[in-house]
């Protein structure tokens, strides 16, 4: 039998022999199959071995991060979630999230009586990166593994899960004060447009898997809602970074 995992740290030819040598000591591993550009592992074994025992190999040497790619557990779970509930029911969670960051951002743009667009803007975008942060927050070790599934920054490094959360905490706070506008926008259109390339990677190759926005708190399937709500932030960075000029 034969599993795909992803596996994040093996940049080069030295680190793949490296993982497949610590891979290979492991009862029951026959054949290791690494793609550096995919940052993949297929693993042929003569018996199940659990995904643990698997990173037990692996555990003196940190920046190699493995995990369940085709048999992963919130891969099949997004793909039963799509087949069992209707589009509004399976994506209720962000369609709320969204709906009451707007209200607050009307709000705060009819403060000063005319309607304010970019301070409309500015809020809409502190609530977008305050809430989601504060869901990948909850249990950050989990979002950095779903996260490194499909985003080509944090498939190589996982690390980049971590501080991806807690950019998003930077810029919701930035955004709430206004600090910096012009470098916020930039981080911002910088950082989404990044993230946004996994998110179509995994979109157009049409791989099922349980997409990280909201952390590890609900079970969100990847798809185009999760494209547009990446290009929102990047389209929304780059007018406010327009209008300040």
């Amino acid at each position: 039998m034969t599993h795909t995992y992803y596996i994040s740290g093996v940049t080069c030819g030295g680190c793949q022999k490296k993982v497949e040598s610590l891979l290979s000591k492991v009862e029951g591993v026959e054949k290791i199959n690494i793609d550096l550009a995919k940052g993949t592992a297929d693993i042929g074994m003569s018996r199940h071995i659990p995904t643990a025992e698997l990173k037990l190999a692996l555990k003196d040497y940190q920046k190699y991060q493995l995990s369940p790619a085709i048999e992963s557990p919130q891969v099949l779970s997004a793909n039963n979630d799509d087949e069992s509930k209707s589009w509004f029911a399976t994506y209720k969670p962000i369609l709320i999230i969204f709906a009451y960051i707007l209200i607050i951002s009307v709000i705060a743009g009819l403060a000063g009586g005319a309607f304010n667009i970019p301070t409309a803007m500015r809020v809409f975008m502190a609530g977008f990166f305050l809430i989601f942060s504060f869901f990948k927050m909850l249990d950050l070790n989990a979002f950095a593994d779903s996260y490194a599934m499909y985003d080509i920054v944090a498939r190589k490094v996982r690390a980049w899960g971590f501080i991806y959360a807690f950019t998003e905490l930077f810029l919701g706070i930035a955004y709430s004060a206004n600090l910096f506008p012009g470098v916020i926008n930039f981080v911002t259109v910088a950082v989404m447009s990044v993230s946004i390339l996994g998110v179509l990677q995994s979109v157009l190759n049409k791989r099922k898997m349980r997409c990280a926005c909201l952390g590890a708190v609900f079970n969100l399937p990847m798809s185009t809602v999760t494209i547009i709500e990446d290009a929102l932030m990047i389209a929304m960075g780059v007018i406010m970074q327009i209008m300040l000029g």
